[in-house]
């Protein structure tokens, strides 16, 4: 499943396609009711997550120029839940300036709009700057050992916001940009990995940043997981919603 070069890489550092939850727990039932799965063919292979009725928010090396399913409401993927509404996605706006890793961040127009329930929900945007130390957590179906066992259940980890310095610093053979958030775990080995990409970073109740890629192995604080910066988009993510 890679077909973009960020797709690519994610899969070389990570072990994967895409990104997971390690190190994590099971979710509260439907206590990330934002969530979104995309699938293919009824296999999920990145989240989103909820910010209009008609759009889900996600990482650009997630398109993949095929037809796409998006499911909400869904706490486990496999099994059958009343609460699940599925959409097509009729078109996607993916950031002008993507490249590579760079400005990984695509909006997907939903083939009808969303029922707000106790399960489905939308999830408002981080308007400023993340503080470093900030208090985050991260959710996913992704993979949960970093050895592509995907998750039964919605996972969650909790993690921290690094400084840029810092993250640059552990990233020395990569350059992190400003529009990109560092994240760890309080312990080695815990953050997201294959499957999670798109997935949202949570902070103070909105999304601040969206899965973007992590080092070769999942969570590991020597490469910390690099998510795309939400407030640095906030622009970019009115006009398409104003437009559309």
């Amino acid at each position: 499943m890679a077909v973009s070069f960020a797709l690519l890489l994610l899969s070389v550092f990570s072990g994967a396609d895409g990104a997971r939850i390690i190190g994590g727990k099971d979710a509260v039932s439907h206590s990330h009711p934002y969530m979104a799965s995309l699938q293919i063919l009824g296999q999920h292979f990145c989240g989103g997550v909820l910010v209009r009725e008609d759009f889900v928010l996600t990482a650009a090396h997630c398109d993949l120029s095929i037809p796409l399913t998006v499911v909400l409401g869904a706490d486990s993927l496999k099994g059958r839940e009343p609460a699940k509404q599925e959409f097509q996605v009729l078109e996607s706006f993916l950031h002008p300036d993507y490249r590579e890793l760079s400005n990984d961040i695509m909006l997907l127009k939903l083939s009808g709009r969303a029922q707000l329930t106790k399960e489905v929900q939308l999830i408002p945007l981080k308007s400023d700057q993340l503080r470093t130390g900030s208090a985050c957590i991260t959710a996913g179906w992704g993979d949960v050992g970093d050895n592509n066992t995907l998750a039964n259940r919605l996972q969650e980890v909790n993690v921290t916001v690094l400084s840029r310095k810092l993250c640059k610093r552990r990233w020395s053979n990569f350059p992190i940009a400003k529009t990109m958030v560092c994240a760890v775990g309080a312990r080695s080995f815990q953050g997201f990995c294959s499957g999670d990409s798109g997935g949202p970073l949570v902070c103070g109740g909105a999304v601040a940043g969206i899965v973007s890629f992590s080092g070769r192995r999942c969570g590991d604080p020597k490469t910390p997981d690099v998510y795309t910066c939400v407030s640095c988009f906030g622009s970019w993510i009115q006009t398409v919603l104003s437009k559309n």
